[in-house]
């Protein structure tokens, strides 16, 4: 292994620090998270344009359905690809190519005139996405070698990261009131062009090692197989039949290739992501808690959506201004995050905090077809703040417990494990709510059986058919699916309690206290290149010393 130092004692390679405050490496973690947030916009913004993208385009359901999902599955299957590759070749120099092709893409989908094209700009910002999101998260692990000053970092990132999800649809509701469906992507491009350039100017490069070849096979199985996954969940998340050629085949398939991907990466002398990192507690029991997360909170946040949508009957932008208490929660565990981590140390923060959202998904469960406004509001609050406060704490003890070299792979890891977690909690938490739901319509006044079964397969599918019965009968069945959709909803945030509750269980796994030392150049063997441009100007600071390759 071979690392590098920057001259001057104490000082850590790729670290550039302005005399007497270390500003650079904030500037870096702006442009970072900048990045990140219209990464972390584009995964919810086209939610609230489905509608107005559905009457321009004319795309077929299985088209809208692809429209909508190809971007988190192309993102998913290639973050391990993209990750471990940034750690080869550059993490700058990959973020920089994803700024451009997300760029591209974003232009391409703005100006779509038929779905196929805009699928095909989708799948192009989903390959941008992969290249960004891990990369944002590996440089920052070089940029802040001191694990308190990580710690605020990783606070801030994750703040932007849940404010650009949580902030998809207001921003996108109010686009699409005002303009048309094309600007939610049109936005991007003027950011992304001012992310190439500023981080062609300031950010650091940085690599791990880069002993042997890279795996290209490895790499390509990761990604087959992740795909397999997610789109099987995605699939039975849609509502397609759990045992079948597009749900079941493709998991057991990406199963197969992912355990094929670990036995071949236990077996390299130069693999792509050392398997030894699961063996050690904390990360491997800081993945699983970011998966748990994710698959109990997502699909019920689609879920609430629709609740605020069809059954209190909001706009888009209503609804998403709706859900400003959970963001603003967010925002403020991510900005303490780095005083709770050092006060309550990782295992009490995870575990409190999938508790203390566990308690807020069951004060949710006194919502009814009424509006009950600071109930939601109250609910959102202690579930933005317990929620936030759980992926903190699980991102930074894993990031922490990978080895500066291995950043990348790490972090893609972390990334992937929060896609996977949210395919399968949407496919989850989908099948509990649909499962719920359908019963209440079996018999319904005035409808007959043939209607109700068309009614029972979502809320919305039985609003559009009441719209076609006669008076009475339309207003029995939009109660009936309005109650039922209500009581579906109760058992579904029960179920949440639950996998939340068995989260907090396993975070007991995690170490009692965050170490307080900063790691030393001499154990980080990843190396950084090309300190920000800027960094040391007119100051005499020399650049980083090589590495002796």
């Amino acid at each position: 292994m071979s690392g590098t130092t920057a001259s001057g004692k104490g000082r850590t390679a790729g670290v550039p620090r302005l005399p007497g405050g270390g500003v650079n490496r904030w500037t870096v973690l702006i442009v970072l998270c900048v990045s990140l947030l219209f990464v972390a916009l584009d995964t919810t913004i086209l939610y609230v344009a489905v509608p107005s993208v559905t009457e321009d385009l004319r795309p077929g359901p299985v088209e809208l359905l692809w429209i909508v999902d190809i971007y988190p599955l192309i993102a998913a299957s290639l973050l391990i690809l993209f990750g471990t590759l940034g750690d080869r070749v550059g993490r700058r120099r990959i973020l920089l190519l994803g700024y451009g092709l997300f760029g591209l893409a974003s232009a391409v989908a703005a100006l779509a005139p038929n779905p196929q094209i805009l699928m095909t700009a989708r799948a192009l910002l989903g390959i941008g996405g992969a290249m960004i999101m891990p990369a944002t998260l590996s440089i920052l692990r070089q940029v802040f070698p001191d694990r308190r000053e990580r710690a605020v970092a990783i606070g801030v990132w994750s703040a932007v990261a849940a404010v650009g999800a949580a902030v998809g649809p207001v921003l996108g509701g109010f686009l699409v009131e005002n303009f048309w469906w094309g600007s939610v992507f049109l936005i991007n491009i003027p950011m992304m062009s001012a992310m190439l350039l500023i981080g062609r100017w300031l950010l650091p490069e940085s690599r791990g090692e880069r002993n042997g070849p890279w795996d290209v096979i490895g790499a390509v199985v990761a990604a087959l197989g992740v795909l397999g996954i997610v789109l099987g969940v995605k699939r039975i998340g849609s509502g397609a039949a759990i045992v079948g050629p597009t749900t079941l085949l493709p998991i057991v398939l990406g199963v197969a290739l992912l355990l094929l991907f670990v036995r071949r990466q236990r077996r390299r002398a130069h693999p792509l992501i050392d398997m030894r990192l699961f063996a050690r507690p904390a990360f491997g029991t800081s993945v699983g808690c970011i998966v748990l997360a994710m698959l109990a909170l997502v699909g019920l946040q689609l879920i609430a959506v629709q609740y605020l949508q069809l059954v209190l009957g909001l706009s888009p932008l209503e609804t998403g201004l709706r859900m400003l208490p959970l963001v603003f929660a967010a925002m403020a565990a991510g900005l303490t995050g780095s005083k709770l981590l050092q006060a309550l140390g990782p295992r009490a923060m995870v575990s409190l905090g999938f508790v203390l959202t566990a308690v807020a998904v069951l004060c949710l469960t006194a919502m009814s077809s009424q509006d009950r406004p600071w109930l939601l509001s109250g609910g959102f609050v202690l579930l933005g703040f317990g929620f936030q406060s759980t992926l903190f704490g699980a991102y930074e003890s894993m990031l922490s417990e990978a080895p500066a070299e291995q950043s990348g792979g790490a972090a893609a890891i972390g990334e992937t494990s929060y896609q996977l977690g949210a395919g399968i909690g949407v496919a989850l938490l989908g099948s509990v709510m649909n499962a719920a739901y359908a019963p209440g319509l079996t018999h319904v006044d005035g409808v007959s059986a043939k209607t109700s079964a068309s009614a029972a397969h979502s809320l919305g599918e039985a609003y559009k058919v009441a719209a076609g019965l006669g008076q009475s009968a339309k207003e029995a069945l939009r109660i009936a699916a309005r109650d039922s959709f209500v009581r579906g909803l109760h058992i579904t945030l029960v179920a949440s309690a639950v996998l939340l509750l068995v989260g907090a269980g396993i975070a007991l796994r995690l170490p009692r206290r965050a170490a307080e030392t900063t790691e030393r150049a001499e154990g980080d063997t990843g190396t950084a290149e090309g300190a920000p441009a800027g960094a040391g100007r007119g100051t005499g600071e020399p650049a980083p010393a090589g590495s002796g390759r």
